[in-house]
């Protein structure tokens, strides 16, 4: 699933091409990514048609185009989502479910905007009033790239809580836009094992860790994020690369770049994580 490099990669290809647009023109071509707007696919068309794009924004694995009468479209890209820009012309992929026509000068332009989705995991809404914060996304907490993050609350929150300490970075309340790929590279790096508890860890482990976690989610960004396969891509179509960088994550039976033990890969919330059994020693009992 794409976490916060791949979607800022994505706001920030909206930002420079949509931005100023007027949607001349908005079709609904499969009603599931529209399944949380309540207006239906038609309400949905109307409440967007004509509406010129103000700005592209994030927050954690979402993005919003605020619209210039306070409204906003609120977009996730679940497992297999794309927001890309194509000229009018070109042929339809196979799983484009919603086309927005872009006029960006009072003429329609040839260019449309295209949301595409093989997995239907992901969707789009119109959000009443959403323009600086949509309220469907209030209770998402602030990623650690943004400014206003607030690292001593971020502190003092993991040590006070008891669970494992990559389920609280995989948390969307308490830190957001962290995902599986990208809590094992931080977790590999601080050389801690993702089931040590956050009550057990000292304020400097804590401190190290949302730093990796930072410098992990800069790399990624400047690479253009990790793609794995043709699903996830940027507004341009382009692929990141920085899977070619991955420490931990998908390199079961590889040897550890540290010490050269293979690292491991474990069941973990329906998915998979990846350590070095050596540098990362998993705690003797749940909660140590």
């Amino acid at each position: 699933m794409p976490e916060l490099p791949e979607v800022e990669v994505v706001r920030a290809g909206l930002e420079r091409h949509v931005v100023g647009a007027r949607l001349a023109a908005v079709e609904v071509l499969h009603p599931r990514p529209v399944r949380r707007d309540p207006r239906g696919p038609a309400g949905f068309v109307a409440a967007l048609s004509g509406r010129r794009v103000e700005a592209a924004r994030r927050r954690g694995k979402y993005f919003w185009l605020p619209l210039d009468n306070g409204d906003a479209l609120l977009g996730h890209l679940g497992m297999s989502g794309q927001m890309l820009v194509q000229p009018a012309g070109a042929p339809d992929e196979a799983h484009l479910r919603v086309r927005f026509g872009l006029d960006l000068s009072g003429v329609p332009a040839h260019t449309e905007l295209r949301f595409i989705d093989q997995r239907m995991f992901g969707g789009l809404l119109v959000s009443a009033g959403g323009a600086e914060l949509p309220p469907e996304i209030a209770h998402i907490a602030r990623d650690p790239i943004d400014p206003e993050f607030d690292d001593d609350l971020f502190v003092a929150r993991v040590r006070r809580r008891a669970a494992g300490i990559k389920r609280l970075l995989l948390d969307q309340g308490l830190i957001s836009g962290v995902g599986n790929i990208y809590a094992d590279e931080a977790l590999w790096r601080t050389r801690l094992h993702g089931d040590r508890s956050g009550d057990r860890l000292r304020r400097g482990q804590v401190v190290e860790l949302l730093g990796h976690v930072r410098d992990v989610l800069g790399e990624a960004l400047a690479q253009g994020g990790t793609s794995f396969d043709a699903l996830y891509v940027n507004v341009n179509g382009e692929s990141g690369y920085f899977e070619r960088s991955l420490a931990a994550y998908g390199q079961e039976g590889l040897p550890c770049g540290r010490c050269g033990t293979p690292i491991r890969r474990v069941a973990f919330m329906n998915r998979s994580s990846f350590f070095c059994p050596r540098c990362q020693v998993r705690p003797r009992s749940a909660g140590s």
